[in-house]
Formats: structure tokens, C-alpha cells, sequence
């Protein structure tokens, strides 16, 4: 059973960073396309970014382009998202995603297993 637990939320100043992490384990993920959602007060669940488990290839959200890096370590099964230049509207709780397959999606639906979230507050 695939297992996602996200660490390293908090509240910081706008234009501030934190950097995300995400414990993976239960698979091999070579196949997997993993990545980052996150979901504010009262909105849909919308999507971050996503990076191939297997070569690290990355696609991003244009909200965060720019701002926000994935990353990911093979060896220690470790996913981050160093979030730069945060902003008041990224406020969100911030979900680790999985899915097997290295089709990009960015439709939350389609995303089999999630992390329990943890909470980016960014103030003014």
C-alpha cells in the first residue's frame, strides 16, 4: 500500500519560502508521476506541479512558475517542493500525489493515492 506523508508547512511572511516534503514508500516508483495539489478555504483542489519519479522530468502550474521547484530523491524516496517568493493567495493545505503512470494529469481525480495534507499559511 502506497504511503504519502508530507512534512514542512507552516506560516511565513509573503515572500518568504518553505520547502515541502514528502515521504513515499509501499512501492517502487520508477512508473510513477508524483507531485503537489493544494487546496484553500472555500476552492476546488487545484494542481502544482508534477515530476517523473523515473527521470525527474517536471511540469508546473503557471500560478507557480517560476517561484516553486519540485524535486525528488530516488535513494531516500523523498519528494520536496521549495516554494520562493510565497504569496498571500498560496495559502493552502498542500497534498503529496501519486499516480502509476507517467502520463501528466492535472486533474486531482486522477491521482490514486494522497498525503494526509499540511497546512501553508502566508501572510501580508
Amino acid at each position: 500500500q502506497v504511503q504519502l506523508i508530507e512534512s514542512g508547512g507552516g506560516l511565513v511572511q509573503a515572500g518568504g519560502s518553505l520547502r515541502l516534503s514528502c515521504a513515499a514508500s509501499g512501492r517502487t516508483f520508477g512508473s510513477y508521476t508524483m507531485g503537489w495539489f493544494r487546496q484553500a478555504p472555500g476552492k476546488e483542489r487545484e494542481f502544482v506541479a508534477t515530476i517523473w519519479w523515473s527521470d525527474g522530468n517536471t511540469y508546473y502550474a503557471d500560478s507557480v512558475k517560476g517561484r516553486f521547484t519540485i524535486s525528488r530523491d530516488n535513494a531516500k524516496n523523498m519528494m520536496y517542493l521549495q516554494m520562493n517568493s510565497l504569496k498571500p493567495e498560496d495559502t493552502a493545505v498542500y497534498y503529496c500525489v501519486a499516480r502509476p503512470s507517467l502520463v501528466i494529469e492535472t486533474m486531482p481525480a486522477l491521482y490514486t493515492y494522497w498525503g494526509q495534507g499540511t497546512q501553508v499559511t502566508v501572510s501580508s
